[in-house]
């Protein structure tokens, strides 16, 4: 698992926190291998950094020219094992081939995507595109230019800046995963109480520090009978839960769970689909499910760099995510799309894909970033002095 990707979706309050412990901005290596940009001062075109929408290009074949002549993108904190990035990197590779992808520190926490941008500015070495967690975009509106894709009135409005500055592209939905050949099943969350899981049931990470442990806890804190205004029943579990020596405070990567010293996970259902497809190659049967009454989402975001050393290039990788094949590539990877009601509309969902995919079941749980940051402070007050470090 990438510990510093995680943390994209904590609260700002924590993001900040811990953005003294990132390691490293856009002078990280790629993870393909890929060698960044030179650092050198360059020129950009006026006409595509001012772009607002497709129209201001003309067409999308204008629009394509324009970032064929530019010829790179410059993509951040971008995991290939993170909601199927590696095969939507490499579906636009495909289709603009002449368009040369850098991948700047695939493990970057969201403010460590705006410091590269900050670092870099004015060079070809600065990151482009951005994908942050909803606390860090919402705060940042400045660093963004504003673009509206073509499927912009597709977007849900609660989802999406009212100046196009930022706007949510997938989901995942909070989720329980567990190695089934050694544990069997699991239909609610008092089995996690069983003596059978002692010492493997983990949080990814601390429920104030890290994104996924923070929604996870949320989903926990819902089906022991608590809501986002009251926290208790949550802390109440997981006291129960070590006290039964079940809980294991172990930070949860690929090594951990491959090893079994986390065998039962609470974590993103993109996260978990990645855990099931490597497992399985071992032969191991890695299960998750989501709970109808905990449906816990938050939303990560897309946003251009005002300062985008590329800036045709990086409205065409928008424009791309935002289509039916990106969109149905994130679905593969356990993530929820943003456009995946409106594709179901129109019927360019992966029906495929669909069938064998958890989306979000009834009524989602989210929060506000005034919310966030209530929580977030509450746990920094509880979780140390009832569970420990």
């Amino acid at each position: 698992m990438n510990n510093l990707r995680k943390i994209m979706a904590a609260p700002l309050v924590a993001v900040l926190a811990l953005s003294m412990a990132a390691c490293g901005t856009s002078s990280s290596a790629s993870e393909n291998g890929d060698q960044q940009g030179t650092g050198k001062a360059i020129t950009v075109s006026e006409k595509s950094a001012k772009a607002t929408s497709l129209a201001d290009f003309g067409t999308m074949e204008d629009l394509e020219k324009a970032a064929n002549e530019e010829g790179a993108l410059n993509v951040i904190a971008l995991p290939h094992n993170w909601s199927n990035y590696g095969e939507v990197i490499e579906g636009f590779k495909k289709k603009y081939p002449d368009i040369k992808i850098t991948e700047l520190n695939p493990n970057a926490s969201s403010k460590e995507e705006l410091d590269a941008a900050k670092t870099n500015k004015g060079t070809d070495a600065a990151p482009d595109v951005f994908d942050l967690g909803q606390a860090v975009a919402a705060t940042s509106t400045d660093n963004f230019a504003a673009y509206k894709v073509a499927a912009w009135d597709k977007i849900p409005d609660e989802l999406k800046d009212t100046d196009s500055k930022y706007y949510a592209d997938y989901t995942g939905i909070m989720s329980i995963g567990w190695n089934a050949d050694k544990y069997g099943d699991i239909t609610k969350l008092e089995d996690l109480l069983d003596p059978k899981f002692a010492g493997t049931v983990a949080l990814n990470g601390k429920p104030a520090e890290a994104g996924a442990a923070f929604n996870g806890y949320l989903m926990v804190n819902q089906l022991a009978g608590g809501d986002i205004n009251n926290l208790q029943p949550g802390l109440d579990f997981f006291k129960k839960l070590q006290d039964a020596g079940n809980l294991t405070t172990v930070d949860v990567t690929d090594g951990t769970i491959d090893s079994g010293q986390t065998g039962v996970v609470v974590d993103w259902s993109y996260n978990q689909a990645s855990y099931q497809s490597s497992l399985k190659a071992k032969g191991v049967n890695w299960k998750y499910k989501t709970f109808p009454k905990a449906q816990v989402v938050s939303y990560y975001n897309q946003a251009i760099n005002v300062d985008a050393p590329h800036p045709a290039a990086a409205r065409l990788w928008e424009e791309y995510l935002y289509s039916a094949d990106a969109q149905n590539l994130w679905l593969k990877g356990g993530a929820n799309p943003v456009l995946l009601d409106s594709m179901k509309a129109d019927g360019t969902v992966d029906q495929d894909i669909l069938k064998d995919a958890i989306t979000v079941e009834g009524d989602a749980i989210s929060y506000t970033n005034d919310d966030s940051t209530r929580i977030t402070e509450w746990l920094q007050n509880n979780w140390d002095k009832t569970i420990g470090n």
